[in-house]
């Protein structure tokens, strides 16, 4: 599956979608920017299979339609000049996808090759649905049930002449290393590239992100209005060039691009299923305007599970808002309470959270099995409260129904016991992925020396029952910490970013330098009690720290944080994305040398 004759050493793999609901013209600029080899997008995030589910309960499709939006303006260019499409919109009915493509395609007037990829779907199989953050077991029926595939499936695809390739749930990164696969034929053995090609994965597969989108340092990014997605020009040996087209708006920076390598991350090994990622041992160096070069990562061979995203439907839930202004908020908050559980009892609830923010708003969420009792009963008793309740009492949100929600559930399962299919226009290919190498004995991970007394935040570097290989690589040992002395009292975010987001029921936050002097005082300054201290709500959460000095950074896992999961999370910031920001806008003493 090498590359043939003539064909240019690098791969420029392009994305065009970041989430379900990305911007719709993405696919055209991206075509149409630039010279570009593969163009790939990701649709699914956890939330997104329980939509899609939802979707499919109300005979809509289990797919992402908005792809054939974006593909109905670019498929006969792509054709024309020879641009693979890779994506991940199959979601729960990949085969529907590829149905849908070939008609549009005919609709065109257009032949492409299309395949698609299935065997991600274990609904209605017996699963041991042991929660792999928690330990808890699943009584409840699953929804949907899907394991995260790996790239091999799509380079089979590729090489079996497919100009299309529709999955339904793989790994991110996958969109990725299935192409890296099938342009340099890198074996289970080229783990040091497989790994390099799952780090680029990493980066652009959340569209403008990384390219000065939700950035910390937001005002060195020039147009974000009109930000260009990231492209990802890979190499045989799995180093990577990240940059963007010409003439776009945004920003290719290390800074750009660390702040992605830390979002939705755990520990330093970065799990997936063609290859362990070691993050502790990227580098990231400048390559010129808007372009940075990722080398140097090291892979182990991948775990002997899959992980499983199941969804299961939890209840129904429903939130009323209202604003307190003047004086006295604590008090008329009590107040208000004290009224709307004299209508209704909090008792009648499965799960009650209610948040007073500094702001003044009082949001209330219930959740029930029931859905009569959290929609119009909740909701019609606090209007009830309107005329015997605190002083300037209004609310934003009107009485309403419920709705129902779903909980995101991660398994693992054995990796022998799931099997990819692929189909090239419609018809089974032969397809056998090779044998992994042989997981090893655990190695140790180099410990943090900030955390080594801290036992919380050594632990779970490793998801249960997952080994990897022996031989690691250690990361480069941090700087020296910052001598003491003076000191100024600053908003942390004076001298680190950050960025936060969600992973099932945790929280990661990822917080970084932007040189090795800052990176020595945060690693030493930023442990995990200094970060309870600050964000006083993470207190009662078991919190992890992962140093990553290879890029200046550490990232905390907050387990728990989000309940179980985004759908089901009562938080007004259910995905924790301004976690990083609450945080960096708090008072550190910071030496004066370092500001």
């Amino acid at each position: 599956m090498g590359p043939a004759a003539g064909v240019s050493t690098v791969l420029r793999i392009a994305n065009c979608s970041g989430f379900y609901g990305d911007r719709l013209s993405a696919a055209r600029e991206m075509v149409e920017g630039g010279p570009i080899d593969v163009l790939t997008g990701d649709w699914l995030a956890e939330l997104t299979m329980l939509i899609l589910a939802g979707n499919r309960l109300k005979g809509r499709p289990g797919y992402a339609p908005t792809f054939l939006r974006q593909l109905e303006e670019v498929l006969g260019t792509c054709l024309d000049r020879g641009i693979k499409i890779v994506t991940n919109a199959g979601g729960l009915d990949p085969a529907g996808c590829a149905r849908a493509v070939h008609e549009l395609a005919g609709r065109l007037g257009l032949s492409p090759s299309v395949a698609h990829v299935t065997g991600d779907d274990l609904t209605g199989r017996p699963l041991d649905l042991v929660n792999a953050d928690t330990g808890e077991r699943l009584e409840a029926t699953p929804l949907t049930a899907n394991a995260y595939l790996g790239g091999r499936p799509i380079a089979a695809a590729l090489s079996a002449g497919a100009d299309v390739v529709v999955t339904g749930r793989v790994t991110d990164a996958a969109l990725v290393t299935g192409p890296g696969i099938w342009r340099y034929g890198w074996g289970p053995d080229d783990l040091d590239p497989l790994a390099g090609s799952v780090v680029a994965g990493h980066v652009i597969e959340c569209g403008c992100q990384a390219t000065g989108g939700n950035y910390a340092f937001f005002q060195d990014v020039p147009d974000l209005a009109h930000c260009g997605f990231p492209l990802a020009e890979l190499r045989p040996d799995g180093s990577s060039v990240i940059t963007k087209h010409p003439g776009t708006g945004g920003l290719v920076s290390v800074g750009t691009v660390t702040a992605q390598l830390v979002y939705e991350l755990g520990g330093p090994r970065y799990l997936g299923p063609d290859v362990t990622a070691r993050f502790d041992t990227i580098t990231l160096s400048d390559d010129g305007p808007d372009r940075v070069l990722i080398s140097g990562v090291r892979g182990e061979p991948p775990p002997g599970t899959l992980k499983v995203a199941v969804n299961y439907l939890g209840g129904y839930r429903n939130t009323m808002t209202l604003v307190l202004t003047g004086l006295d908020l604590p008090a008329k908050a009590r107040v208000a309470e004290e009224a709307l559980w004299a209508r209704i009892p909090r008792e009648s609830f499965d799960e009650v959270d209610v948040t007073l923010t500094d702001s003044g708003l009082l949001r209330i969420t219930v959740m029930s099995a029931d859905e009569r009792t959290a929609g119009r009963a909740f909701s019609s008793a606090v209007v009830e409260t309107g005329l015997a309740s605190y002083p300037g009492f209004y609310g934003l949100t009107p009485p309403g129904n419920a709705s129902a929600y779903g909980v995101y559930w991660p398994v693992l399962v054995p990796a022998s016991e799931v099997r990819a299919r692929v189909f090239v226009d419609g018809k089974e290919l032969p397809f056998t992925p090779p044998e992994t190498p042989e997981t090893a004995k655990t190695p140790a991970i180099p410990v943090d020396p900030v955390a080594q007394a801290d036992p919380v935040a050594q632990a779970g570097s490793l998801a249960p029952a997952v080994a990897v290989a022996a031989g690691a690589h250690a990361p480069s040992p941090a700087a020296a910490p910052a001598e003491e002395g003076a000191t100024v009292r600053i908003p942390l975010g004076r001298v680190a970013g950050a960025r936060s987001g969600d992973k099932g029921g945790n929280a990661n936050l990822g917080v970084w330098a932007g040189t090795r002097e800052r990176y020595a005082w945060l690693a030493g300054h930023l442990t995990v009690e200094r970060l309870k201290e600050l964000l006083p709500g993470l207190a009662p959460y078991r919190i992890d720290r992962h140093p990553l000095p290879t890029i200046n950074a550490l990232n905390f896992v907050v387990h728990g944080l989000l309940g179980r999961g985004v759908a089901a999370s009562p938080r007004m910031d259910p995905q924790a994305k301004a976690l990083g920001e609450e945080l960096r806008a708090c008072p550190a003493d910071v030496p004066v040398t370092l500001v």
